[in-house]
């Protein structure tokens, strides 16, 4: 199960957008990475095609690529400083809380 969940805002540690600060677009948990929002971009030659009627307009399209979750420290939004998560079941529920300030993650 992975702690960091989208929405959150994340910082880059390793590899060339290394701190970098973004926010998760999309979690791909079976596969252990995730896409942040203007982190590992890519360019990709799309040429056009037409699916449904509608028609796909060609050129270059820049995109997000994932990366590994191992890649990824989660920033706590109270202390704003990047830290690892802990989890706390109270009353059936799952509460993550920051490992450095102890204050409550989820909104």
């Amino acid at each position: 199960m992975a702690k960091v969940r989208r929405g959150d805002t994340v910082e880059v540690i390793a590899g060339r957008e290394k701190g970098t600060r973004g926010d998760v677009l999309r979690v791909l948990p079976k596969e252990g990475r995730l896409v942040v929002q203007g982190v590992n971009l890519r360019k990709k030659h799309q040429r056009q095609i037409q699916a449904g009627g509608r028609t796909m307009s060609p050129g270059i399209i820049q995109f997000e690529a994932p990366i590994n979750i191992s890649n990824v420290m989660f920033v706590c939004p109270s202390c704003n400083e990047r830290t690892r998560l802990s989890i706390h079941r109270e009353d059936g529920k799952v509460r993550r809380y920051c490992k450095k300030c102890d204050s409550h993650v989820d909104s």
